[in-house]
């Protein structure tokens, strides 16, 4: 059922160069900023399809008075999960682009232009991401994601995962529907389970600047943690033993082995209290990040 008030019909109105796809679980008062940052953009030539996917929180209810009518809410009252959500949104995009976004997390006002840029120039990648900052559930700047620039680095070691994070991604609808999202989707890595079957016929690049800001929280959730490396794990090594990729194997369990060791002598520090230490921020971004959360949130 879709709740957007009906100023644009979908079947006549031209097609946007952009559709923006937002699958929603219980995101509460973090969904009007992740909202906001989408009509801020510099690029105006887009439609956000604003997928609600069951939630039983009242998070819609900050947007209510949200009157634009590039944003489309769809709500059925169903729990599906992010992987079926997100080919419900491959299904209904207009755009020529499809770009994603978490309900939780603030896009800078000049990345899709920036993505644009680089999806349209001469290396002609098939998907996009960008540099990203991490933010607390209070809007504090906590550090960086990982970044990987060129498709080469993006794809160097398969077996460790891909950096190149999911919340940030552009890339050409087309693409999106020739490889579209596995369902049921891996337990919280649909992405990398996406990546690492499309990797070797497709082109990744990032952009190389901080323009993204994706909310981690406060608390390590240690089973999703776990459930999530060694789902990881799984789909990693049916895919390299099925491609007879037996060091690819071989480097995967090394990995998984690392990670696990690495995240109990975590849990132990943390259980003695001791830091769980965060990446010096560059001042130039603390102060681009506040510029950017003050214009989000500043009245139209």
């Amino acid at each position: 059922m879709e709740l957007s008030i009906p100023r644009q019909n979908p079947d006549l109105d031209p097609a946007p160069l952009l559709t923006v796809a937002m699958p929603v679980y219980n995101a509460g008062p973090h969904l009007r900023l992740a909202v906001l940052s989408i009509l801020r953009q510099t690029l105006r030539d887009w439609e956000l399809l604003l997928i609600d996917d069951g939630s039983t929180d009242d998070g819609l209810q900050t947007i209510a008075d949200i009157r634009d009518p590039r944003l489309r809410i769809l709500r059925d009252g169903v729990n599906k999960g992010l992987a079926a959500r997100l080919n419900e949104a491959i299904d209904l995009a207009r755009g020529r682009y499809l770009a994603r976004m978490d309900a939780d997390d603030v896009s800078y006002p000049d990345r899709f232009v920036c993505q644009l840029e680089l999806l349209q120039g001469a290396s002609r990648p098939d998907v996009v991401a960008v540099g990203a900052v991490t933010i607390s559930d209070s809007n504090e700047l906590r550090g960086y994601l990982p970044r990987a620039v060129s498709h080469e680095r993006i794809c160097a070691a398969p077996w460790q995962g891909f950096y190149f994070p999911h919340p940030t991604w552009m890339g050409n609808i087309s693409w999106f529907r020739r490889h579209r999202y596995a369902f049921p989707g891996p337990y919280r890595c649909e992405d990398q389970e996406l990546l690492l079957r499309a990797y070797a016929e497709s082109r990744f690049e990032t952009v190389d600047q901080v323009l993204f800001a994706y909310r981690v929280r406060s608390r390590v959730d240690w089973p999703k943690r776990l459930k999530t490396r060694l789902t990881l794990f799984g789909f990693q090594i049916r895919h390299f033993l099925r491609l007879r990729q037996y060091r690819f194997a071989f480097l995967a369990l090394s990995v998984i082995w690392g990670r696990l060791a690495s995240d109990g002598w975590l849990f132990l520090g943390m259980k003695g209290g001791g830091p769980a230490g965060a990446p010096a921020v560059a001042g130039v971004d603390l102060a681009r990040w506040r510029e950017v959360l003050n214009r989000t949130l500043a009245e139209p």
